[in-house]
């Protein structure tokens, strides 16, 4: 009799809790809510310890003076230092009513004394506190600083940085903890993603450049039916088309991340070498192209830049009117930033379409740019990923009477 096989065993759990372990006595650890209690306590009980000792002391200076007689009984006469309108062999009403104005005046002078020195003593002690506070906020808050300037150079890019704060487990450590833990997936993030980008880049361009090699052989053969010639030709042009989008979808891809390592490039330098490309496409539609170019140095990746002009020059030359069009370039610096405008003649964009210019594989009226003999559509997505990456941004204004006026800004 055949023996029923066991059941199969669950598979193991996981050892590894990604939750903090509980302390053990949570109310003794020393947050951030305990020390700043702590800390303002005790400074208030210290300030006032030392305020009501002051204040104690001139009180008894104070009393000490103004116990002491203002008046002294000398030969039958009553003469005083302090009070100078005391009547002599005066009747005995007459000379009580002038001790006791002096004595009160001896008490009002005390107590004024007192009051001045109090006010010192307090405008002291809150000199004293405020930059004794102020010492210890910084203390307190100095990691806080440290996690901002670590954020800082992350923004950066640097996405090796930590911060590693060493100290009380309190609130403060707990976020910077935290924060490392975020940079290192984010790290791992970029780092799958840029092998990503390079493994798609050998796996696509493989085999799209051995079809265009293949098309390009057949189509030399001089005794090719004329059928052939024609359907290899427009596979031909399907596979650049092919191949214009992959390169665009990984240039959109790299260009979305800060620029990490950065040179001087002149804008300038970078908009006449558009033009010159752009220049037999433009002469062949009958487009002119005009402009000046001033220097407009900034601090970037010189060849995601010449990629921003060349987009937008080839887009203000294809999207043109077909007679008496013009492309104007123009490079400057203002306000403390380099600025690449093109404007060209063309169709009329309505205003709230041209924020879909920017979105990849649209074009007005949300249509599909797929289609169309004029590019792939990724040409302005790159432009503003690539303006993004160096610091900078791009906006659109429509021109009156047709066309756009493409404005690219970059911090010197």
């Amino acid at each position: 009799m055949a023996s029923t096989p066991a059941p199969p065993q669950a598979p193991p759990k996981p050892t590894w809790d990604p939750r903090r372990p509980a302390p053990p006595l949570p109310w003794l650890r020393p947050t951030i809510r305990i020390r700043l209690t702590l800390l303002y306590g005790g400074m208030f009980l210290i300030a006032g310890i030392l305020l009501l000792s002051i204040i104690y002391l001139i009180a008894a200076e104070a009393l000490n003076v103004g116990s002491e007689l203002p008046f002294k009984i000398t030969t039958g006469n009553v003469t005083s230092d302090i009070c100078n309108n005391l009547p002599s062999n005066a009747p005995a009403d007459v000379m009580n009513k002038a001790m006791d104005s002096c004595v009160n005046d001896q008490r009002q002078h005390a107590l004024d004394n007192l009051l001045s020195r109090s006010l010192l003593a307090l405008l002291g002690l809150a000199i004293i506190a405020f930059a004794f506070g102020y010492a210890m906020a910084g203390r307190v808050l100095s990691p806080l600083g440290r996690i901002l300037r670590t954020a800082r150079s992350v923004a950066g890019s640097d996405l090796s940085r930590r911060i590693e704060l060493d100290g009380p487990d309190d609130e403060i450590k707990e976020l910077a903890d935290t924060f490392d833990d975020m940079l290192e997936r984010l790290e791992r993030a970029f780092t799958a993603q840029q092998r990503f980008v390079g493994n798609a880049s050998h796996e696509l361009r493989t085999p799209l450049a051995i079809n265009r090699t293949l098309l390009e052989v057949h189509l030399s053969d001089p005794g090719a039916p004329v059928e052939l010639q024609q359907l290899g030709k427009t596979l031909l042009a399907t596979n650049e088309r092919s191949e214009q989008l992959v390169e665009g979808l990984l240039l959109l891809a790299r260009s979305d991340n800060q620029i990490v390592e950065r040179k001087p490039v002149d804008l300038a330098e970078v908009a006449e070498q558009a033009v010159d490309q752009v220049h037999g496409e433009a002469e062949a539609k009958g487009v002119a192209i005009r402009g000046e170019q001033k220097t407009a140095v900034v601090q970037g990746n010189g060849v995601l830049l010449e990629r921003i002009a060349l987009n937008l020059v080839q887009n203000a030359v294809r999207y043109n009117v077909p007679e008496d069009g013009w492309v104007e370039v123009t490079t400057e610096v203002q306000h403390g930033h380099a600025v690449l405008t093109v404007s060209n003649t063309g169709p009329v964009v309505p205003a709230y379409e041209v924020d879909n210019l920017f979105e990849p594989f649209k074009r007005l009226r949300g249509a599909d740019r797929t289609g169309s003999d004029k590019g792939v559509g990724l040409g302005l997505s790159i432009v503003r990923s690539v303006a993004r990456a160096h610091g900078g941004h791009i906006t659109a204004q429509p021109r009156e009477g047709g066309g756009l006026v493409m404005r690219v800004t970059l911090p010197v």
